[in-house]
């Protein structure tokens, strides 16, 4: 794997001679953020050696370098998930890749379904924490060069990143909350009992990608800020038939509201 990911690194430099101060990574319904990205290089991921390929309605897949906020990005426009057949090395690894191109930050945005009942459709919530109910990412033969056997995951979402998120969101009007998002595998929605089994366990939204990729990039030592659009809410009471694209047509309506705080936050970086 470390060999794939440093010929991968290497091939992508040499194709958009760029280093990225920040790296995102764009869920569904929000590839919207490209648009207010000063683009200098767009690179499909058919064409990136021993990159996957997103297979989710959505999710564009394509890897795009640019300034924002008046810093270098690197934007994955559609990210990868473990329903889609991926093992997890392969979900986290153009985290790895963009660790390799230069990142120091990771920037992670997704849809959600709220199960904590003060949320409400459209809201806005920053992770502060995770659970993990995905196959772990680190599984397996642990890389020194990437990071430690056993890494620390104490502090995994930077508290300076959220303290920035939530002055500019409130500079802006924006309501937001802070919360815990749980990760599980999907493809299904979940069930009532599921949804109230979540909100028992500690979380205020549930969705299916995020912590992988977050415990990839802490693997490495990276900062890392997350903020999830909560598409629909299960809720006792508020549960109701649910479709991908329903999912997607919330998330765009809400995207403004995230690409706002992404783009300030970035310039701050």
């Amino acid at each position: 794997m470390l060999q794939q990911i440093k010929e991968t690194a290497s091939y992508i430099l040499e194709k958009v001679n760029v280093k990225p101060e920040a790296g995102i990574i764009l869920g569904t319904g929000l590839g919207g953020l490209v648009k207010e990205i000063n683009i200098s290089h767009v690179l499909d991921y058919e064409s990136i050696p021993n990159f996957p390929v997103s297979t989710v309605e959505g999710h564009q897949g394509k890897l795009i370098f640019g300034e924002l906020g008046g810093k270098k990005v690197v934007a994955m426009q559609g990210r990868f998930h473990y329903y889609e057949g991926y093992e997890m090395w392969q979900v986290v690894f153009p985290v790895r890749v963009m660790k390799y191109l230069g990142i120091q930050t990771l920037l992670v945005s997704n849809a959600s379904g709220g199960v904590n009942p003060d949320y409400e459709i459209g809201d806005l919530m920053i992770l502060n924490d995770h659970i993990n109910l995905i196959p772990n990412p680190l599984l397996g033969k642990n890389f020194k060069e990437l990071g430690v056997r056993f890494p620390d995951m104490s502090h995994t979402y930077d508290s300076k990143l959220i303290e920035i998120a939530a002055s500019i969101a409130e500079k802006n009007n924006i309501r937001i909350q802070k919360g815990i998002y749980c990760a599980v595998t999907g493809p299904t929605l979940e069930t009532p009992a599921e949804y109230k089994y979540f909100r028992i366990i500690g979380a205020d939204t549930v969705g299916m990608s995020t912590v992988p990729e977050i415990i990839a990039a802490r693997h490495m030592g990276l900062p890392c800020f997350a903020i999830s659009i909560i598409t629909d809410l299960g809720v006792p009471g508020k549960i109701v038939k649910v479709t991908h694209e329903d999912v997607q047509g919330v998330a765009e309506k809400a995207e403004p509201k995230m690409t706002l705080i992404m783009k300030e936050l970035i310039k701050q970086l």
